[in-house]
């Protein structure tokens, strides 16, 4: 259990190295940005005429600090993405696309239960017994304050939801909705609910937070201690911001007169004592005890951390561990943006978090004991280290007492760092081990080998997905696929050498029928494709260069057989003849009788209605996917055809599922091979789910574009899960307006 929860951690994070590697860059943008347009620095330096406002610079800056802030104010959706789908197997861009809809969901959840409870008011406004900080916008949304917390909330819920579900197969009334569809769609529903959660959980820890704020304050050295302990402990939780806030702008950091004003909190009283510095002898200690000892453990202790896991990487990591460290370690000295160097071992290796927190938190402690006083705009970087202490003046800021500090914890950091990745195997930056899965993979593999040919390739034939290993023979062999896709009940694949297919094999694996175009080959599986689409990706991407091989043996040995079984092949055949006309005679002979129920489909579109064997598609025409009808549209409207619901919208619009009232599935596929168009063309004026009548307009058609880049516009209108007592009667052969009878579906005796 132990290793296990320990391989989720590792896992984890590596999947914070995604989102974390735009930090550096957004914080040297943020950092700048922030520093250079203070009005107070401007107007103390006389540089009004450099970085005033209306100057060039000052834009420059102004749009800088703009990006800067917008990669760190949304934060919490990019670290939401980013886990999923560094957490997520396979379909990488369904977690992430689910983990957006999951925020978004969770956000409006709060939301919605903030404005029930009446913390938020009808006007927008926070009400007033709401603690300051706890609502922020998320997005443009009023939200709780959960910080990158909540995107890791949303980010692993949603990949484990991914991983459970990505494969999912549902019922054939609802198999459109099942694989990789199915993940936003639970992601959604298991939001809302955790959203409902967050509204009763998240504000008891936020004014548990507020509570300890109290203790700092009336405890001297050691409440600064705890202050600074407690605010890099809330780092990962993005709970940080609600602590320190009220100590930098409030006063419960303190108050002091400062040119004859009050002034309350920390950050606020060091700006009013700038701007009147000319008074003041040595600035407050106290009021900048909240942030001072930042510098000490920015600038000078954590990039000894770095170093530090930089000398323990694996010596073939050590360039790229070194690469990533480096552009943390600028980012973390410059700017004082510290969680690109937190986060790279903050949950792979909790215990040299804890270290950080103590050492960190020790750290204010010592620039209060020290009477040291350099204030800051935006973190404890060398930007403001430079601006708001060493240009004050030592007599002012002791600022050069920082220097020696920081050496010293340089060193503290780099030797308790090493000791104890070395002593624990801590897997930081540059010691991961090989992909997990991949490297058990391979020496099981080998073992097997080792151990018995006979025995390997009983084993594998357990365990592998016997479909996509048939499929990938019948493609003619791994190396012969050039790229796998599907439509609404289509697997799309491209083959290098479309000789190599073998149409056989592909319909003993349950295809309805296969289509040959140049090297594309179409294979008819119905709805439930999707699922077959990621199996066969799956497959394809795990199974060895032996097993392909093997693949193409059998094939070659299935192509050999095939050739010594021609004459037997050929009276098979005879006997399928004559088996065939057997059939037909029976089926015959069922025509001449009644049927017992009827069911009249109308036609969608007016246009030239026709029967299915004209559709110029070999897949429609030879009733690969079900009987019905075509009809080529002369105006642009598709209506419903009769009263019922509509079960599913292709993702490239160009086909609808539909159920009749009277239980009849159906398939609307406007043109032939319009799925290329990516949805161009078409104007849906529904959504799965909804019901609607006859005549009801279900899209609209931009037909000069479709027929203008379309192969056909002829309209297939099929039924696909006819019954076996079941017949399609074709009812109108010509000219057709919108809601006229197209064909009937006939239902006769078992």
């Amino acid at each position: 259990m132990k290793d296990k929860i320990f391989g989720v951690l590792q896992r984890v994070g590596r999947s914070f190295m995604l989102p974390i590697a735009i930090l550096p860059v957004a914080g040297l943008l943020l950092g700048l940005g922030s520093s250079f347009t203070n009005t107070t620095t401007i107007e103390t330096y006389g540089l009004q005429w450099l970085l005033g406002d209306k100057t060039i610079l000052h834009a420059l800056l102004v749009i800088m600090n703009a990006v800067g802030s917008a990669i760190f104010d949304n934060l919490p959706l990019i670290f939401a993405v980013g886990v999923a789908i560094g957490m997520a197997k396979k379909e990488k861009e369904v977690s992430a696309l689910s983990a957006v809809i999951a925020y978004f969901v969770m956000n409006v959840s709060i939301n919605a239960m903030l404005k029930i409870s009446g913390k938020i008011l009808a006007d927008g406004s926070i009400a007033k017994d709401v603690l300051d900080g706890t609502i922020t916008s998320v997005c443009g949304i009023q939200s709780l304050q959960m910080g990158v917390f909540g995107g890791i909330i949303v980010g692993l819920g949603v990949a484990a939801l991914h991983n459970r579900f990505y494969k999912i197969e549902l019922p054939n009334a609802l198999s459109f909705f099942g694989g990789t569809r199915f993940v936003p769609i639970i992601s959604t529903v298991a939001y809302l609910f955790v959203g409902i959660l967050m509204y009763f959980i998240w504000p008891t820890v936020q004014n548990g937070i507020y509570a300890l704020g109290g203790v700092v304050t009336g405890t001297g050295y050691f409440g600064t201690l705890l202050f600074g302990i407690i605010k890099r402990a809330l780092i990962p939780f993005g709970l940080h911001h609600v602590f320190y806030m009220p100590f930098w702008q409030t006063a419960v950091g303190g108050t002091m007169e400062v040119a004859g004003h009050m002034v309350e909190g920390g950050q606020n009283i060091f700006f009013a004592q700038l701007a009147d510095s000319a008074n003041i002898t040595h600035f407050s200690a106290d009021a900048t005890r909240y942030f001072s000892g930042e510098f000490i453990f920015m600038i000078f202790g954590l990039p000894g951390a770095a170093l530090a896991m930089y000398k323990c990487a694996k010596p073939e990591k050590k360039k790229q561990a070194g690469s990533l460290l480096l552009s943390a370690t600028l980012a973390c000295m410059f700017t004082g943006i510290t969680e690109p160097l937190e986060f790279s071992f903050l949950f792979v290796a909790p215990a040299l978090f804890a270290v950080q927190v103590v050492l960190a938190g020790s750290a204010y402690m010592i620039a209060h004991i020290l009477n040291i006083a350099v204030g800051l705009t935006f973190s404890g970087g060398l930007l403001d280290f430079f601006l708001f202490g060493i240009l004050q003046g030592n007599e002012k800021t002791s600022w050069l007492l920082v220097i020696p500090v920081g050496i010293v914890y340089f060193l503290l950091y780099y030797f308790i760092f090493s000791f104890l990745i070395k002593k624990f195997d801590f897997k930081t930056p540059g010691r991961e081990d090989d992909d997990t899965e991949t490297k058990l993979y391979t020496k099981a593999d080998v073992n097997a080998r080792k151990a018995a040919k006979d025995t390997k390739a009983s084993d594998d034939k357990a365990t592998v997905d016997e479909l996509s290993q048939t499929i990938s023979r019948g493609l003619g062999g791994k190396a012969n696929i050039s790229d796998v896709d599907c439509c609404a009940t289509r697997l799309r694949i491209t083959v290098i050498d479309p000789d190599k297919v073998n149409d056989a094999l592909l319909k003993s694996t349950g295809a309805s029928g296969v289509v040959h175009k140049g090297q594309g080959v179409q294979i008819i599986y119905g709805p439930r494709v999707t699922v077959i689409k990621s199996d066969l990706e799956d497959y394809l991407a795990s199974v060895t260069e032996e097993h392909f091989e093997d693949d193409a043996a059998e094939n070659n040995t299935a192509g050999a057989d095939e050739v010594k079984n021609e004459n037997a092949a050929s009276a098979t055949d005879s006997k399928t003849e004559d088996s065939s006309t057997a059939s037909d005679k029976a089926q015959e002979a069922a025509d001449t009788k009644e049927p017992t129920s009827t069911v009249i489909i109308s036609s969608p579109m007016t246009g030239i209605a026709a029967d299915l064997s004209t559709a110029p598609d070999e897949a429609f025409a030879g009733k690969m996917m079900g009987d019905g009808a075509v009809v080529t549209p002369e105006e642009g409207v598709v209506v419903a055809p009769e009263d019922g619901t509509v079960l599913f919208v292709f993702d490239t619009k160009h086909a609808l599922g539909f159920t009749t009232d009277s239980g009849i599935g159906m398939i609307i596929h406007v043109g032939i091979d319009t799925v290329k168009l990516e949805g161009k063309g078409f104007d849906v004026q529904v959504e799965a789910g909804c019901h609607v009548n006859k005549g009801d307009v279900l899209m609209k058609l931009d037909l000069d574009y479709l027929k203008a880049n379309a192969p056909s516009v002829t309209t297939p209108v099929i039924c696909t899960e006819l019954k076996d007592n079941q017949k399609i009667r074709l009812i109108t052969d010509g000219p057709i307006k919108a809601g006229e009878p197209l064909y009937a579906v006939d239902t006769y005796e078992k």
